[in-house]
């Protein structure tokens, strides 16, 4: 676990914050400008997991006024990536290298995504996240894992 990590030590400073989540969530989306697209807010960062929060509105809707799997998946890979930048040691970095996942119900409320990986996951070679995306009746709309390709940072 590392403390001293930039992305969770900031998470832990805006949390105090009135809208310091909502905050954090913009400041990421700025980072990596797609993921506004959902209007994603960052609830829960703790090492190794992380939950994203989608409001269902028109922006993400599909055809049938669900939220669109590719906005959850959207939030999942959000939640992956804040998750692995608040997680990974500082010796380690990490890429990723695919999605896969299976819709497993209608997504007809606000969506809760969530990344979680165990600590001793964190080596060198491909490495699975877990991704679920729960309903607001905590019903799975989403499942499956990101593969990350973990590497050793080059000694500079």
């Amino acid at each position: 676990m590392n403390q001293t990590n930039k992305t969770l030590s900031l998470y832990h400073k805006l949390e105090k914050y009135p809208f310091g989540n909502k905050l954090f969530s913009i400041m990421v989306s700025r980072i990596a400008p797609y993921f506004a697209t959902i209007n994603p807010k960052i609830s829960e960062l703790i090492p190794n997991q992380c939950t994203c929060l989608i409001k269902k509105r028109k922006k993400v809707f599909n055809h049938i006024k669900t939220v669109h799997v590719i906005a959850i998946c959207n939030g999942l890979e959000m939640a992956m990536g804040v998750m692995a930048e608040a997680s990974v040691p500082k010796h380690l970095r990490w890429i990723p290298k695919g999605m896969t996942v299976d819709y497993t119900a209608k997504a007809g409320s606000d969506i809760r995504c969530v990344a979680k990986v165990n600590a001793e996951d964190w080596q060198p070679g491909d490495m699975l996240v877990d991704i679920t995306a729960y309903d607001e009746n905590d019903v799975v709309v989403v499942k499956g894992n990101i593969k990350l390709w973990i590497s050793e940072k080059p000694i500079t």
